[in-house]
This record gives C-alpha cells, structure tokens and sequence, in this order.
C-alpha cells in the first residue's frame, strides 16, 4: 500500500497515538477512571505495529518478527497491568491527578509522546522500503529482546505472588529476581527496547538512525524521572525506618 502522509509513517503514527490517548484521557476525565492507563499506553504500541506493517504491505521477515515482538510485548504488560490494577484497586500516581484537569492532561500527553518515541525502530523498519538480508544485528536483537521480555514477564509475576501473599502485607519484594537487583522489571524493559533498536539497525540511513531516541527516551524516563525515582520515593516512605530495608537497599543494585 505504501506512504501515507510520509514515507517513514511519523505523521501516521503521530496522529493515530494523539487520538487513542486523547480517546482514554477524556474517559478518565469524565468518569473518574483511572484502571485504564497503563492498559492504553501498552496497546497503543501494539496499534502501531500493526497499523504501520499491514500499511505499508511489504511483509517482510524483518518487519514481521520486530511487529511481532511489539505485539507479544505490549499484549503481556498490558493484560498484566490491567488485571493487576482491577484487583488492587486504584492507581495512586492519580491522587492529585483526578481533580486537577490540567496535570492529567499532561500526565496523557507525555504518555502520547513516550508510546510514539519508544516506537520510532519498529515503525521506520516497518515503512522501509530496504530489505538487505538477515545479519547478525537482527539475531542479536532478537535475543536481547527475549531475555529481557523474560526478565519483565518473570519479574512482574513474581512480585504479584508476593504482594498477594497475605503473609507479606507491609512487606518489600526481595524474592526471586528482586533479591538481585531493586527493578527487574524495568531493566528487562530497558533492555528488551535496546533489542529491538539493534534489530531495526540494518535498515537504518542517515537521518534514520535518529529511532535511537526511542530506547534512550525511554533508559532516561525510567531511570530518572517518572519510574524508578517515583518507586524508590514510594519505597522510602514506607520502609525508611526499618532497618531490614536500609540493608536491602545498601546491598542491592538499583537494576
């Protein structure tokens, strides 16, 4: 089928995530109803996937496997998030969120900005028009995601059991992979987007290479602003005093 709007589908990408954010912020703002958030960022990489594969028509092997990728990805942490937030109840990062119009619109933007960002390998590999054949960077790739969806998946599953444990109430994960590092799940994630940038490179020219901003954006957001700082904030204020938790957190590495 080939271009729509521009050759490497930004614009496409662009508008179709400003509607599907905008769809959920007014759902949120009008209803009170915050269970849906994490659910709609990680669709929205699914809906680019496949919108930028079955548009462009190409089919590629390549684009095949890095679409696949997004989709068994963002399925997973989606339906995870989903059920997680249904069972628990609702999402604390909203509570000065639900009355203030102006900072849940912005909370939404940003969520638009980071879903088109991070997505930026997948969708210039999908509107290529290059088919070199598979080199080891695909493999390579293809690996780094594996084992860092496997971290994600393991470690999310992990902590569930644990908080569900009423034996646990009051207590920090340190079980499983949390006994090693304070944020599996998110060095998992990190990683596995690196995997899919590395993948994308045999594709890449000149200004295409720019699609590097998606895993840094995201290394950044995690690691500075909105994931790990707002969770070891959370974490403090709940376990600073105790002493098991000050040893937990000088002895294990931050991810």
């Amino acid at each position: 089928m080939g271009t729509v709007l521009d050759s490497h589908f930004l614009a496409l990408t662009a508008i179709v995530t400003v509607a599907y954010q905008s769809l959920f912020f007014v759902i949120t703002a009008l209803l009170k109803f915050d269970k849906v958030t994490d659910f709609a960022g990680s669709t929205n990489f699914v809906i680019l996937a496949i919108l930028t594969l079955v548009v462009k028509g190409s089919w590629h092997f390549r684009q095949i496997v890095l679409s696949l990728l997004v989709v068994i990805w963002g399925l997973r942490l989606g339906l995870f998030l989903l059920m997680r937030i249904l069972q628990w109840g609702e999402d604390r990062r909203f509570d000065e969120m639900r009355a203030n119009l102006g900072k849940l619109a912005v909370f939404w933007i940003f969520q638009a900005v980071w879903v088109w960002t991070v997505s930026l390998p997948v969708t210039v590999v999908n509107s290529s028009n290059k088919t070199p054949s598979l080199q080891a960077a695909d493999f390579i790739g293809w690996i780094m995601w594996s084992i860092g969806f496997l971290v994600e998946a393991t470690a999310d599953q992990q902590k569930l059991v644990f908080k569900n444990s009423p034996q646990n109430r009051g207590k920090w994960c340190n079980v499983g992979l949390w006994k090693y590092t304070r944020h599996p799940n998110y060095f998992g994630e990190i990683f596995l987007w690196w995997g899919v940038f590395v993948a994308s490179t045999p594709v890449l020219d000149g200004a295409e290479w720019l699609v590097i901003l998606g895993p840094i954006f995201l290394t950044l957001l995690l690691l500075f602003l909105s994931g790990i700082p707002l969770l070891e904030e959370s974490a403090d204020k709940k376990y600073g005093n105790v002493d098991g938790y000050r040893l937990y957190k000088r002895s294990t590495r931050l991810y």
